[in-house]
């Protein structure tokens, strides 16, 4: 994932085709991102307030989810740096802000498809397995959450050595791009872009595939109607996932083969391929406003704790609370381990 301006705006840094930027209304790119970030940023405090609320009643689920919603908070926050590249058509934020702004952006990515796979893996083992070892063992969850954040920040690593605001062409702008010599730049990216196609996206969509294939068909065969209406909004989540980073992933692993010569290049293609980018890197972007959105419409439990929540702290009273809490947080029996949020 190309973190700030991406780099297939730039025919001057690979192939010398037409300017297709006239294609692309920036103005609309620009609105896309300031919705995203104004729906990310209460979205995922609202989620992040809920969870950490729970205090003693918190699943393993709810950890990795809360790690997801602040995860997709910092990359939210880097948003409007991106829209104010589109919009000013340069970078002018400078060489430490190109490093910070990209380095999040891929770094909070990772995270959440880390993450993602973890949640996938907790159910597979609660629901499969029947087991509750990572509920019981608290300590574990944390450490693997914290796991995912240090590998998340060293795939980063890369981005945030070789990332540089410098000024290309004649018009003396400055870009947020990769600093690297121009016989390096081909088998740099390349090597890149493949290790952030496998492990950012194939391998933990292959992970999230086993473990939720073996858990609905687990479910399919179970009485237990809440478990299968729990895993409704889990199984959202991976959908709204794959349907707004798929197109983009799939995209770039052809520009990624397009620029390393195993897809033959012509100028109408690149500008097929760039105008395709930027529409399907903004579906992605608005991924990080997504899932609040889904716990508040899907979640019973999360709409129910988020009102206990507000009303323990004071800011809502017991009426209001009473007229829209739907059935009880506090489950009994095995639903008492299943993720709040479902």
């Amino acid at each position: 994932m190309d973190a700030t301006t991406p780099d297939f705006i730039y025919p001057d840094l690979v192939t010398p085709c037409p300017d297709n930027m006239q294609y692309i209304n920036k103005l609309a790119l620009v609105l896309v991102y300031v919705t995203v970030f104004c729906l990310s940023l209460p979205g995922n405090m609202v989620v992040i307030f809920v969870v950490s609320c729970m205090e003693n009643r918190r699943t393993s689920t709810d950890v990795y989810l809360m790690h997801l919603a602040i995860a997709d908070l910092f990359f939210a926050l880097t948003l409007p740096f991106s829209a104010a590249d589109i919009h000013a058509g340069h970078w002018m934020f400078g060489t430490f802000m190109c490093k910070l702004i990209s380095g999040l952006q891929e770094a909070t990515f990772y995270c959440c498809v880390f993450l993602l796979a973890c949640i996938s893996v907790d159910r597979y083992l609660a629901i499969v397995k029947a087991t509750q070892f990572l509920a019981q063992k608290r300590h574990l969850v944390g450490i693997v959450c914290a796991l995912v954040w240090v590998c998340a920040f060293l795939l980063s690593l890369p981005i945030i050595v070789n990332r540089q605001a410098f000024i290309t062409g004649n018009m003396g702008d400055y870009i947020c791009h990769d600093n690297v010599t121009a016989e390096s730049m081909d088998s740099w990216r390349m090597g890149l872009r493949i290790l952030h196609h496998t492990l950012g996206f194939f391998l933990p969509l292959a992970v999230m595939m086993f473990c939720y294939g073996f858990t609905m068909c687990t479910l399919c065969h179970t009485r237990n109607s809440q478990k299968q209406k729990a895993m409704r909004v889990i199984l959202s989540v991976v959908l709204a996932f794959i349907v707004c980073w798929l197109p983009f992933n799939i995209l770039e692993l052809i520009d990624t083969l397009m620029r390393g010569g195993k897809v033959i290049e012509t100028c109408e293609l690149r500008d097929s391929i760039d105008v395709a980018l930027y529409v399907t890197q903004a579906m992605a972007f608005a991924h990080c406003a997504i899932n609040p959105i889904l716990y508040a419409f899907i979640g019973k439990k999360f709409r129910n704790q988020l009102l206990m929540s507000l009303f323990k702290k004071g800011l809502l009273g017991r009426n209001t609370m009473s007229k829209y809490r739907v059935g009880s947080v506090n489950s009994t029996g095995s639903t008492r381990q299943m993720s709040v949020t479902l």
